[in-house]
């Protein structure tokens, strides 16, 4: 593998610029099934399908949060191994198109549920969920590829800003048609809420399309039959846990990252039917959603700017300690004005905690083993984010109201703080190019 292909496209700037908005613009895709599915209009139809099958509204929010658990597994059990298979084969895009088929018909499928019917929606969820998870992936893996060296940080935030531009964009689309269906010739509301469904799915496919025109791979290392393909990605793992020691600063982040982030996560995925529980009505919600999106797109573009002069490592930390702020002050919620105060503060860190995150993590990874990496990222990522929605959802259960389930997540807001302050992003990065200067 040559140097040029370690570091990022040797292109004319206006043919980079292609390439990085090429790749950003997937997660201005993604962002469809992000916000309407997993946040904010779906979730509140979920629980209507259960308590309309007679459970009771804290049983309602369980499922959910169990349902959400239960679609990941999958993902974390497979992501390393498609990682490296991603890897060898020089496939990540294609790998992508199969998740992002999957993604688009599961969330389409969604319109097609009857009264009642919540357990195919959490079988038809977790196949869209599946897709979305798997995709992201191969299409985090792609951003060593993409960015300049010392151009991540910015990279990784423009791709969190394009995301939540666009899913603030398609989610006040949504929320017109939903409390104004007959601007759209809608006659109901249960077919306006449908049709959102139909439009996640349909905004995730036609914007994931100039990734896979604008970003390229190179050649791949291992051609052959599937079984050999199966068996290298094995013995490359194997080789991979073999030498973890060698990664102690990449090992560490990524145990810290799994703490933080299922505190993140789990706000993300449970913060409407959370508001929904406590008596917040739908159209605040989606307000305060609204506001979350376009308060992300500055803050994720800013928390990249301000990471070229205090470092990323301090910016997470800084976004980690208004986290658990947040998650103090989320058990206190009473009425629409405080769920718009912590709307607001979310935005101002979710998007450019986890973009700072992302790009710290590249820093750390092999270029020439991006997607395996990226495969152990994902896998912990989703492990976290099963443990944290099933402890919100057995503790709003046990004590009969979900802010205890708020208040549980500074534990892990906390726990991911104090790792991630260890960690020695200098000695992770000139293992990572070692491994790469020994493929070279």
């Amino acid at each position: 593998m040559s140097a040029s292909e370690l570091d990022g496209p040797d292109v004319s700037e206006r043919e980079y610029r292609r390439i990085v908005n090429g790749w950003a613009l997937y997660d201005w895709a993604n962002s469809a099934f992000a916000v309407v599915i997993l946040t904010a209009i779906f979730p509140v139809y979920y629980r209507a399908l259960v308590v309309g099958a007679g459970a009771a509204p804290e049983t309602a929010t369980a499922y959910w949060a169990y349902t959400t658990s239960i679609s990941l597994l999958a993902v974390a059990v497979l992501g390393p191994a498609l990682g490296a298979a991603a890897d060898l084969l020089s496939a990540k895009k294609k790998f992508l198109a199969v998740a992002l088929v999957l993604g688009v018909l599961g969330t389409a499928s969604l319109a097609s549920l009857g009264e009642a019917a919540y357990v195919r929606g959490s079988l038809l969820f977790a196949m869209a969920n599946f897709g979305f998870a798997g995709g992201n992936i191969f299409y985090e893996a792609l951003l060593p590829r993409v960015a300049r060296p010392g151009d991540l940080d910015r990279v990784s935030a423009r791709g969190y800003g394009f995301g939540y531009l666009g899913g603030g964009l398609l989610l006040f689309l949504n929320a017109l048609l939903l409390y104004r269906p007959a601007w759209f010739g809608v006659g109901h509301r249960d077919l306006a809420v449908r049709l959102c469904f139909v439009s996640a799915a349909v905004w995730w496919l036609v914007f994931a399309l100039p990734l896979f025109h604008s970003v390229t791979e190179p050649a791949a290392s291992l051609t052959g039959r599937w079984g050999g393909v199966v068996a290298s990605s094995a013995d490359r793992l194997l080789q991979t846990f073999r030498q973890i020691r060698r990664y102690r600063q990449l090992a560490l982040f990524l145990v810290a990252f799994w703490c933080y982030n299922d505190g993140i996560s789990t706000i993300i995925k449970l913060a409407a039917a959370f508001g929904d529980e406590i008596g917040i009505d739908h159209n605040d919600m989606l307000g305060a959603l609204i506001l979350t999106q376009f308060i992300g797109f500055p803050s994720s573009l800013g928390f990249g700017v301000l990471a070229r002069h205090f470092g990323a490592k301090r910016m997470i930390l800084f976004g980690l300690g208004l986290y658990t702020a947040i998650s103090v002050a989320g058990g206190f919620v009473r009425d629409a004005a405080d769920f718009y105060l912590l709307a607001i503060m979310v935005g101002v860190v979710q998007g450019g905690t986890q973009a700072l995150s992302r790009s710290l993590f590249a820093t750390m990874v092999p270029k020439t083993h991006s997607a395996e990496f990226f495969g152990f990222f994902s896998t912990g990522e989703k492990f976290a984010g099963i443990i944290g929605p099933a402890i919100f959802g057995m503790v709003g259960q046990l004590s009969g109201s979900s802010r205890w389930g708020v208040a549980s997540l500074i534990v892990l807001f906390i726990a991911g703080a104090l790792l991630l302050w260890r960690v020695n992003e200098g000695e992770g990065q000139r293992v990572a190019a070692a491994v790469d200067a020994g493929t070279s």
